[in-house]
C-alpha cells in the first residue's frame, strides 16, 4: 500500500512544480511589466527594453524566461523578432494577479491611491453604458497609447490620439462633450497626464483606469 502512496506524492509534487514555473517567472517586477506591455500588442525586444528602462540584453533574458514558461511567443517580421502574449489567458493572469495584490497588500493600495490622486476617474462598473454613450457620440473615448498599440487592440468606439500628439491635436476634440481617456491600465500614467492636460485647457475630461487587458477580461466573463 505504501508504494502507490509514494508514487502519488511524486506525481503531486511534479504537478505543483510545473505550476510553480508560472509563479517563478511572475516573481520579477520587470517580467510583470513586460507582460503588461505585451498585453497591448506585439513588440520588439528593443521597444520593450526602452519602455521598461532596462538594457536589451536584460530584456532578452526576461523574455527568455517568459518563453520557457510558454507565456509569450515570437514571430519574425522581416529583420525583427516580435514578442506577444501566447494567449488571452496570459492577459487574464496579469489582471487577476494584479487585482489580488491590490486587494491584499496595504502598501500597494496606498501607492495606487497616490498614483491616481488627481484627475477624477470613471468607474468601469457599467461598461455597456460607456459603449452606448460612445456609440451615440455623447462622449469621446480617447486612446492615448502609441498608435501601434491602438492598431493591435482598442476599446469600442475609441479614437487614437497618442499623448505626445495630444497638445498639437487638441483642437480636434469637441468642447461640449466629455472626453474619457484611457491607456494601458491602472498603473499607466499616460491617461492621467492626458486628463490633466485636457482639464487645464477647459475640457470635461475623465480618466478610465482600465485598459484593453481589463476590458477584454470583463468581456470574457
Amino acid at each position: 500500500m505504501r508504494a502507490p502512496k509514494t508514487a502519488n506524492r511524486r506525481v503531486k509534487s511534479l504537478l505543483y512544480e510545473q505550476v510553480a514555473r508560472i509563479g517563478k517567472v511572475a516573481s520579477s517586477p520587470k517580467r510583470l511589466q513586460l507582460i503588461e506591455l505585451l498585453c497591448q500588442g506585439g513588440k520588439t525586444v528593443e521597444t520593450l527594453a526602452a519602455e521598461t528602462g532596462i538594457s536589451t540584453r536584460l530584456a532578452s533574458a526576461h523574455l527568455r524566461e517568459l518563453r520557457v514558461a510558454q507565456l509569450v511567443e515570437t514571430e519574425r517580421r522581416g529583420r525583427n523578432v516580435v514578442y506577444r502574449i501566447a494567449s488571452h489567458e496570459v492577459a487574464e493572469f496579469w489582471v487577476a494577479i494584479r487585482a489580488l495584490a491590490e486587494d491584499r497588500i496595504a502598501e500597494l493600495k496606498v501607492a495606487l491611491a497616490q498614483l491616481t490622486d488627481a484627475p477624477r476617474e470613471l468607474t468601469p462598473k457599467d461598461r455597456s453604458a460607456l459603449v452606448k454613450a460612445a456609440r451615440s457620440g455623447e462622449v469621446v473615448v480617447l486612446d492615448v497609447r502609441p498608435p501601434d498599440e491602438f492598431d493591435a487592440s482598442h476599446l469600442p468606439h475609441a479614437q487614437s490620439m497618442p499623448l505626445d500628439e495630444l497638445k498639437a491635436r487638441i483642437a480636434e476634440l469637441p468642447r461640449d462633450k466629455t472626453i474619457v481617456a484611457y491607456c494601458r491600465g491602472p498603473y499607466c500614467l499616460m491617461a492621467i497626464d492626458a486628463v490633466a492636460l485636457l482639464r487645464n485647457k477647459g475640457f470635461d475630461a475623465v480618466h478610465l483606469p482600465e485598459g484593453v487587458a481589463e476590458w477584454g477580461m470583463a468581456a470574457l466573463r
